[in-house]
């Protein structure tokens, strides 16, 4: 769903701005370090080209499901590797929220009634999308499917997920914390400088 990419922005814009509120140091962004931060980058491309797949061949939806498994699998590896960080643990139980239901189903099945209270959403849109479904009966781990409708104050609203929920807090339980970090006198890689002649003399 095309507007659920700016939910996950403007969670993050509202994590920035409490945790400044707090205070906490904008400057601290540039100081974030994540272990195998490069699989960030490989799995938003890897999610990102899901989307340019062509419409109207037999392999189509199936192409576009893997891509988008395996760009959660990258995610997820940077989140177990950062697990110690405050935040990590709820990011990553999202992500393998949205993981499950999506492998379970063969897309993200979308409630039809929480689509139309977000925004008036055609449920056939949902079907002609390859990463979506509309929910029904036969739907599996209908409880982990995109059923929570948000409404923005412009355009189109969305509908999230139980696990979009929870990677929203941890994510913004993680910006929190590092805005909110104490500043860093000493940083990594660099020496710190000793006065000559300190050393004790005997």
């Amino acid at each position: 769903m095309s507007e659920g990419g700016l939910w996950l922005v403007i969670v993050v814009v509202v994590a920035i701005a409490v945790a400044i509120i707090r205070g906490g140091r904008l400057a601290n962004l540039g100081e974030i370090e994540l272990r195998l931060w490069p699989l960030l980058i490989v799995g938003f491309v890897v999610q990102t080209g899901s989307s340019f797949i062509p419409s109207g061949r037999s392999w189509s939806a199936g192409a576009a499901v893997a891509l988008l498994l395996v760009s959660y699998l990258f995610i997820l590896s940077v989140v177990i590797a950062n697990r110690s960080r405050p935040g990590m643990w709820l990011a990553g139980f999202g992500i393998l929220m949205n993981f499950s239901v999506i492998a379970a189903n063969g897309a993200m099945p979308v409630l039809e009634a929480a689509a139309t209270a977000a925004s008036g959403f055609n449920a056939q849109v949902v079907i002609n999308d390859f990463k979506h479904v509309v929910l029904g009966p036969e739907t599996r781990l209908m409880f982990l499917a995109d059923v929570i409708p948000v409404r923005f104050f412009w355009g189109n609203g969305t509908v999230v997920s139980l696990g979009d929920v929870f990677l929203a807090v941890g994510l913004g339980r993680f910006l929190e914390s590092e805005l909110r970090r104490p500043i860093r006198w000493f940083k990594h890689g660099v020496p710190s400088t000793t006065p000559t002649g300190s050393a004790n003399r005997t």
